[in-house]
């Protein structure tokens, strides 16, 4: 099987590794997607739904240069989150995102999103980042602060409703 995964690059981090999506991931991402967990990032939804959101955020690579990896331990290959750079045409602009599936309360996103954002500054020279984070998702707004971020405003977004604009420290403030 091949696939187009050259352009994506791998980050790894203390305890994880970030690296392109692949077939191989499908059953874990559908597993997290059919779960009530996935509520507050447009699930739950059927395994083929899922396949077709992976085929998605491989396309979001193709098509802006960055986007999502898969996250995993660095001692196991098995998918336990998606972290990374998003910024479709509905959103106001670029963002940072996460969901962890396995292994939550470890720091497995803020990890992953700081490497995610490191990524976007140092790499891709963006001077500024947002999380989009739906209310009522209180985990995600635990690592949007652990992050560095604060609440900017409320932003309506056409298909999913009232979502709040964490603003991420501009990398100058990092440093």
């Amino acid at each position: 099987m091949t696939t187009a995964t050259a352009h994506i690059p791998t980050l790894t981090t203390d305890r994880l590794i970030l690296r392109a999506p692949g077939p191989q991931d499908v059953p874990a991402f559908a597993a997290f997607y059919a779960s009530d967990a996935a509520r507050h990032v447009g699930g739950p939804m059927s395994t083929s739904d899922t396949w077709r959101y992976l085929c998605q955020v491989l396309g979001h690579w193709a098509m802006r240069g960055y986007g999502r990896w898969i996250v995993t331990t660095r001692d196991d290959d098995t998918a336990i989150g998606l972290v990374g750079l998003h910024n479709p045409l509905d959103w106001p602009e670029a963002e940072v995102g996460w969901y962890i599936w396995s292994g939550n309360g470890k720091g497995y996103a803020s990890e992953a999103g700081r490497a995610a954002r490191n990524h976007a500054y140092a790499t891709l020279g963006w001077s500024t980042a947002v999380s989009m984070i739906a209310h009522g998702n209180d985990a995600s707004v635990r690592v949007a602060t652990a992050l560095g971020a604060a609440l900017e405003r409320d932003f309506e977004h056409p298909q999913y409703g009232t979502m709040a604009v964490y603003r991420h420290p501009a990398p100058k403030a990092l440093t």
